[in-house]
């Protein structure tokens, strides 16, 4: 008989991180929420650019 393992795939995992990472690039920035929301899905996981658009935006 075979057995099966049930893996959970990454993104149910990285759910769960989503709001704390926005709520600490927010807080991180000192920029609305909404922006911070259109800066991550624009830039995903490259943190660097996600920085730098975060800091154009308060100028």
């Amino acid at each position: 008989m075979m057995t099966v393992t049930v893996i959970k795939p990454a993104q149910d995992r990285r759910k769960v991180s989503d709001a704390y990472e926005l709520d600490y690039f927010v807080q991180k920035h000192a920029i609305a929420r909404m922006d911070a929301i259109r800066i991550l899905n624009l830039h995903r996981s490259d943190r660097d650019a996600s920085d730098r658009a975060a800091h154009r935006l308060k100028r």
